[in-house]
């Protein structure tokens, strides 16, 4: 595709079209925003980072190849530039022109919200392909980033689309709706799981988080909304009808039951046996009928899809030891994804009158406010509370444990009998089946999927749930 092709699709953002000696309409191969990404041809896109300013590259990627540059200010190369008062908001206008705009001949399913994101996604995956669907999934367990750059985004959707996939679920993270990843993109279903504390370190306040996450549900981006209305702010979703929307709510889910392993309940008469523990589970997995339902497929197709097996990696997740107490590891990292899991772990002991010991930590450089209340949430849902380090980063492992534990002094009213702390995480992990004993349930939380821990500049190969395996093997001890 020709440059000025390109230009046509952010006319209104262009500021200037700086030429160069030798022509101004070169033909652009490819679109990047990573310099060491360059090939010959391509469009080489400066964007302002946390810590690095794309501009500062320029150079560097016109020597690898690039042909034109996608700028905020004139650079001093003698290439064509395109200067636009955002790079950001106007390079995904360019890769989805570049690409063709693949979210056209795609079913586009976005899912959204702070918790059960990636669960969702799962469950109507198996749905759509129970359905005869092509089906990909795109998220958290598929990327570095929840939602990919939208040159990456849009060359994916392009690659499946190519490929003869017919349909894509997503994750749609708040970051990605903020930065523009997602613009043009286009979204025949948008999902709404929950909203609770978290990344205010990026949005400033549960306001402007709600806000971001609400663009998703306008009419420039998708067609349908299925909002959750046990969440206040899935009711106010609800209420604006920026969109056609349906909604769903818990109740619809009768005879609830189940242990660790799963969870039952019947649906519209139906009886549906899922795979997944806890009554978040059984929320998000309404929440795939529902956008099931949003694009035709009948219910029995959707009970079959939802009771197909399914072991979603780090959510709510057994790990399979030879023991007589259960080890399950989830992602949980915000006090309400923590308080769920706690919950569906409490209902899975209750009937034996076993303990609940949870191990978890909270990650540095990352939004603090949310720390202390986790650790109130421990300390008032779990019988044995060990916190440890959760990729601290450049901070104190000890400094972000204390913090959380002025939560669990907070705590009201305190189940917590026992609250350590053991920063080494394998640590932690192996004191905790340590203590485990005949009905107890230990929840490893925080990293979930995640195989490396971040201590300092240090990424080690981390996996909880092949730590618990091999403490449990060192311990030698079938309990």
């Amino acid at each position: 595709m020709q440059l000025h092709s390109l230009v046509e699709s952010i006319t209104e953002a262009v500021i200037e079209f700086v030429g160069d000696e030798r022509g101004t309409d070169p033909v652009i191969a490819d679109v990047v925003l990573d310099s060491r990404r360059v090939t010959p041809g391509a469009l080489f896109c400066c964007i302002r980072g946390e810590f690095a300013d794309g501009h500062d590259f320029s150079a560097q990627a016109v020597a690898a190849g690039a042909v034109a540059l996608l700028v905020d200010h004139r650079v001093d190369i003698d290439v064509p530039q395109l200067v636009v008062s955002d790079v950001r908001a106007a390079l995904a206008a360019v890769a989805a022109t570049f690409f063709g705009h693949p979210s056209k001949r795609l079913t586009v399913i976005g899912i959204t919200g702070t918790n059960g994101k990636t669960t969702t996604t799962q469950l109507l995956a198996n749905v759509l392909k129970a359905a005869g669907r092509r089906v990909e999934v795109l998220g958290t367990l598929t990327g570095v980033r929840t939602t990919p750059e939208s040159p990456d985004l849009q060359r994916q959707l392009a690659a499946w689309s190519a490929d003869g996939v017919d349909t894509v679920v997503m994750e749609v993270s708040s970051h990605a709706l903020a930065l523009h990843r997602v613009d043009a993109t286009r979204f025949n279903v948008a999902v709404f799981t929950n909203l609770s504390r978290d990344h205010l370190d990026f949005h400033g306040s549960m306001e402007q988080y709600f806000e971001t996450k609400a663009m998703l549900f306008r009419p420039e981006f998708s067609d349908l909304a299925v909002v959750n209305l046990d969440s206040p702010y899935g009711r106010l979703l609800a209420d604006a009808g920026s969109i056609p929307t349906d909604h769903y709510t818990i109740e619809e889910a009768t005879d609830l039951g189940g242990g660790v392993d799963g969870s039952t309940f019947t649906w519209r008469d139906r009886p549906v046996s899922l795979g997944l523990a806890g009554s978040f589970n059984v929320s998000n997995a309404l929440a795939a009928a529902h956008a099931a339902l949003a694009l035709g497929i009948d219910e029995d197709t959707i009970v079959a899809g939802l009771s197909a097996p399914l072991v979603v990696p780090g959510r709510f997740e057994r790990v399979r030891i030879e023991a007589e107490y259960a080890v399950v590891v989830d992602f949980a990292h915000t006090p309400d994804g923590l308080e769920q899991v706690l919950q569906a772990a409490d209902k899975a002991v209750s009937d034996d009158g076993g303990r609940v010991i949870v191990v978890f930590g909270c990650g540095g450089d990352r939004d603090a406010t949310k720390r202390a209340p986790m650790g109130t949430v421990a300390a008032e849902r779990a019988d044995i509370v060990i916190l440890t380090s959760d990729n601290s980063r450049s901070e104190p492992t000890d400094t972000i444990i204390s913090q959380i534990m002025a939560g669990t002094e907070r705590a009201q009213p305190r189940r917590a009998k026992r609250v350590l702390t053991e920063p080494d995480r394998r640590a932690a992990i192996a004191q905790a089946l340590r203590l485990a004993a005949v009905g107890d349930i230990v929840v490893v939380a925080g990293k979930g999927h995640e195989t490396t821990l971040t201590i300092g500049e240090t990424v080690a190969a981390f996996d909880d749930r092949a730590v618990v395996e091999e403490v449990h093997a060192e311990m030698g001890i079938d309990q």
